[in-house]
């Protein structure tokens, strides 16, 4: 069966089922961070817990629409999983630890490896990996240009983002790459709009990645 018609046959229901899953996992990745990270404070306020749930949720279950019963699904879960909570940190700290960031490189290329040995389908995979590293390549030259624009946490970002952008295509790697600077640059003047920020203040560019890497995953065939 095609991956559409798997999609199509999953059904709504496995879609709820999947959200569910994540409105679960959200906190409970909190209080693992909040226990390996402790200097980012321990755990969010109530607000902000349940908004990353409610956000978690629907993105899991957007992506099990998107993919339906595929081997593929659990590896894009965590990146709805941990992107939501690098985000969360982001805006927060302007900080993008590298523990959860090689947790979800490392994770994610493990998950896409079982994927593709299942599928006996390598290109995919092969793709991925020159994603990450031409995503991470441009980003680490990006930063040595003007450091002040990009910081070395995007720079480490760009790798598992680039992991997965990769896997889907080249097209899905370049645009989804290019719209994430589309999202900071239109973050950054709602924010000096809403007198929130300056031209010289540092505006946390890790949550506009993982919006674009995440937007394409969803709406780029």
């Amino acid at each position: 069966m095609s991956s559409a018609g798997i999609a199509a046959s999953a059904g709504p229901f496995f879609a709820v089922a999947v959200g569910l899953l994540g409105v679960l996992l959200s906190p409970l990745a909190e209080l693992l961070i909040a226990r390996t990270l402790p200097r980012l404070g321990g755990l969010p306020g109530v607000r902000t817990r349940i908004t990353t749930a409610a956000l978690t949720g629907l993105l899991c279950g957007t992506l099990a629409l998107r993919f339906g019963i595929e081997w593929s699904l659990p590896a894009f879960l965590l990146l709805a999983v941990l992107g939501v909570q690098l985000a969360r940190i982001d805006l927060a700290h302007h900080l993008l630890p590298n523990p959860l960031v090689l947790t979800l490189l490392a994770a994610g290329l493990a998950l896409l490896f079982l994927s593709s040995s299942v599928a006996a389908e390598w290109a995919e995979l092969l793709r991925a990996a020159a994603g990450a590293a031409v995503l991470f390549v441009t980003f680490l030259i990006l930063a040595l240009i003007s450091p002040n624009g990009i910081g070395m946490g995007d720079v480490k970002l760009a790798a598992p983002v680039g992991l997965y952008l990769g896997y889907l295509g080249w097209s899905q790697l370049f645009y989804g790459g290019a719209l994430g600077f589309v999202l900071g640059g239109i973050l950054s003047v709602v924010l000096i709009r809403l007198k929130r920020a300056n031209l010289s203040s540092e505006v946390a560019f890790g949550p506009s990645m993982l919006a674009a890497a995440l937007g394409t995953v969803l709406l780029a065939s």
